[in-house]
This record gives C-alpha cells, structure tokens and sequence, in this order.
C-alpha cells in the first residue's frame, strides 16, 4: 500500500454530512479530502429526498388534475408517461448535482473517487492507496433496512427499486408505516395504484404525535387507502404476477409488488471491524460527535437519531467547526424539524404530547383546525395545528412541541422551530401578524388561543 496524501481533514463519504462537512471545513481554510464510492451528494440527492419529492409532486399534480373539474377547470387526467415522469425527476437530479459538484470544486476540496475503508489509526485505503488525514470524519450513510426471510428480489422492492420502476403498479403492498413508507403509499395511490400499508405498530408514523397519526390514517382511508396497524408479515411468496404474503393473524394479501420500507441501517460494518465502537448497528459517539478513536468523528445516519438530511447538514457543520476549534453548540436533537410529504402533509418540531407530560408536571395541548383557515379552504385541505405549552390550562410557559396536518404544512415549521428553538411563550407569538389568507395563519391562531384570547377559534 503507497500513502497518498495527508490533509487537515479527511473525509469519508460524500452525502449530505459528509460534503456539508468539506464545505464548511475548506470554509474556514482547513484541507480537506473527500472519499466518495458513487456520486456526491449521496442518498438524499441521488435516491431519497429530491427524487421521491419530485414524484410526490407529480402525484400532487395527478391529484390536482383528477379535481379539476370542481374548481370550474376542464381538465382529464389519461395516466402516467413513466418515461417522461423519470425525465422530470432525473432533471432535478441532475441540476442539483452539477450544481454541487462545482461548489464543491470552487471551494478546492479534493475528491478521490472510489471505495474507502477505514483502517484506523487515522487512515482510509481506496484501491490500495492510503489517505490520511489530522482529523477522520465518518459520514458512510445508512442503506434501506431488510426484513430477514424476505429477499429483495424481482417483485420485492426496497425504495431504491422502487425509484427505477418503468411502469406504475396497479397494486402494491407497504411493509412499514414510517416516513418512507407513507410517502410511497400516497404517491402511488395518486398516480393509480392499489395500496394496502401494513405496520407492526400500533400506528402510522409511530414517533409522530398521537394526534398527528390519528389525522394522517384517517386522511389516507379517506383516500382509499387500506391500513393493517399491529401486524407483521410472515411469509413473502412471488410468482410471475404477484407477490402474496401472509399475515400474522392468517390473513393472506397479493400485490403486484411489495414494497420494504422498515427504515434504514447505518453502513457501519467496516467501521466496527476496524476498531470503533458501535451499539445496534450505529456508531457510538460523545456530546462533540467524536468516536472512542481520538480525533475520529462520525455525522449523519452513522450516529443514533433522526435519519434526515439536514441534520446530516447540521452534523457536517458542528464537525468542521469543532475542528477548527471553533466551540460549536452540539445540534440540538428535539429542534430537528420533521415532515412526512405525503397527501396530507406532517410536519413536526420539538416533543410529542406524551414526551411533554413524560418531561413535565403540567402541560396544556391546544388543536386549531384547517376547518377555520381560509387559505387551508381554497386548497381544500383539512388537518390542523397542535400546539403543546408547558404549565397549567390556567397559567402560561414555553412552548415545548408544535405538530401540523394538511397540505403543504411543512411550509410552516420554519416559524415552528424558532418558536420552540427560542423557548417563545404564547403571549410573546401574539403580537405578530400572520397574513392572510396563508395557512401560516393557523399557527397564530393556534398561539392566541393557547395565550387566552381566541380570535378564529370556536
């Protein structure tokens, strides 16, 4: 093995962590070697938020042409050119890609192109070539989690197949009711398909809001849907049609295809061999995100929590500059805003209902309804905004969790996360105005209300 070259930082994987780590690190005039196996920008970019949010908006776009008509438009929807669809989203991919590549380029970070293997001792080997580095970051990603017994296989699709598909199913089964299961349930029930979801837990969107779970079912039955909570798979069959599984409770279900989206595993295997320590598949790692090797640090999907891309981002960032010695404050895990983008939307910042009263002695929970926004109307969209405060029905404190239901609501938890970064208590959000007719509206309403003055609310 020859030593290639030595760096300030070096970097393994380009995703979302890993590229926002090179950036900002070159930013604040550190060296900086970048290891990436495929493309950058990784996952996110490549095979999960921007292809599987164009498709959603497709979907949108489906829907909003099946409605056309009770909105006094002439308008049919004749199906889906599936080439055309990918086209579109490659498009986006593609520009986006560029687009990075060149910033990553300006900024003078070095890419090697290959498949790195960390050796320890602060070394990466790609094809037989040793790069070192001051400081070791860790950003190998996560890749779609299997079910033992059901191989990926012909009519069985984790969500990187199901991204290649050349045609849409007429039917289709979703093992898992997370975010990615979701998503592909209500993008495929817009462009056509069949979809029955099937979830071991008790709910969908288990680690959402209760409230917010409740709301999302009752919209995708709404929209015909069918839902099978508290029931695992246990058997999976193909023949040339149709994939049949068998449920727990005996019952037996056929699809054209079956979907396995039970969530993602950290690519940590490599890493646990050569030394760093890792519980449950993720890497263990210290308030300042370092592993138990000095000067070794892991981000993003590798260390224990939301698997989400701008937490990737804010992992990338907190490295660099903790680095360069730059005192960083650690990112903070229940100020991660969440959205599922399927029909209707979930957005969500800071605690559920029962984690506040888990937390808290008193807390007071507050529910406006899409039914009172105008602009929620115009849409046509229902759902609501739940605000949860700590402290008594009677009394006032800090607003601890915000959780929304609708259309397009993930467009409100920018004001959301601010509100709950910044501690904000009702009565200090009631001052500010919210324009109309926006569903931004619905959040200040939510605020006035909790802050003893209702103005929209019955």
């Amino acid at each position: 093995m020859t030593t290639a070259r030595h760096s300030d930082v070096l970097i393994l994987g380009g995703g979302s962590a890993g590229y926002t780590c090179a950036l900002r690190a070159s930013q604040l005039g550190l060296s900086v070697v970048l290891i990436e196996s495929e493309k950058l920008g990784g996952t996110c970019l490549h095979r999960g938020c921007i292809p599987t949010k164009a498709l959603l908006h497709a979907a949108e776009i489906a829907d909003t042409t099946r409605t056309a008509h009770s909105f006094g438009i002439r308008a049919r929807f004749d199906g889906v050119d599936m080439a055309s669809l990918q086209a579109y989203t490659e498009s986006v991919v593609t520009r986006l890609h560029t687009g990075l590549e060149r910033l990553v380029a300006s900024r003078k970070v070095t890419v090697v192109r290959g498949t790195g293997h960390y050796l320890g001792e602060h070394a990466v080997d790609v094809g037989g070539v040793a790069y070192t580095g001051d400081a070791v970051v860790l950003a190998t990603g996560s890749a779609p989690r299997q079910v033992p017994g059901i191989p990926i296989d012909g009519r069985t699709l984790t969500s990187d197949q199901a991204l290649q598909l050349s045609c849409i199913p007429d039917s289709a089964i979703v093992l898992g009711g997370g975010v990615v299961g979701v998503e592909f349930a209500s993008l495929w029930t817009s462009l056509g398909t069949s979809v029955t979801i099937v979830e071991s837990l008790p709910r969908l969107l288990a680690a959402e809001d209760t409230w917010a779970s409740e709301t999302l079912e009752r919209a995708l039955r709404r929209r015909g849907l069918t839902i099978n909570t508290g029931t695992t798979i246990t058997e999976a069959v193909q023949d040339n049609d149709n994939v049949t599984v068998r449920l727990d409770n005996g019952d037996a279900l056929s699809a054209e295809v079956l979907l396995i989206a039970v969530g993602r595993e950290p690519r940590s295997a490599e890493l646990a061999a050569a030394g760093i320590a890792v519980d449950g598949g993720f890497v263990c790692v210290d308030d300042r995100l370092a592993t138990n090797h000095a000067g070794v640090y892991a981000i993003g999907d590798l260390v224990a929590g939301y698997q989400l891309a701008h937490r990737g981002f804010a992992h990338g960032i907190f490295v660099a500059e903790q680095i360069a010695q730059r005192r960083p404050v650690p990112v903070a895990e229940h100020l991660i805003p969440r959205i599922a983008y399927c029909h209707p939307e979930v957005a969500s910042v800071g605690l559920t209902e029962s984690a506040a009263r888990e937390q808290y002695r008193d807390i007071t929970a507050m529910v406006y309804d899409l039914g009172g926004n105008g602009k929620s109307q115009i849409l046509r969209t229902s759902g609501g905004v739940k605000v949860i405060r700590r402290g008594p029905a009677d009394g006032e404190g800090a607003v601890v969790g915000i959780h929304c239901v609708g259309d397009r609501v993930g467009e409100l938890i920018g004001e959301a996360q601010l509100i709950v970064g910044w501690e904000a208590l009702p009565r200090d959000i009631r001052p500010f105005l919210h324009a109309h007719p926006t569903q931004n509206e619905a959040l200040g309403e939510a605020m006035l209300a909790l802050a003893g003055s209702p103005l929209h609310k019955h």
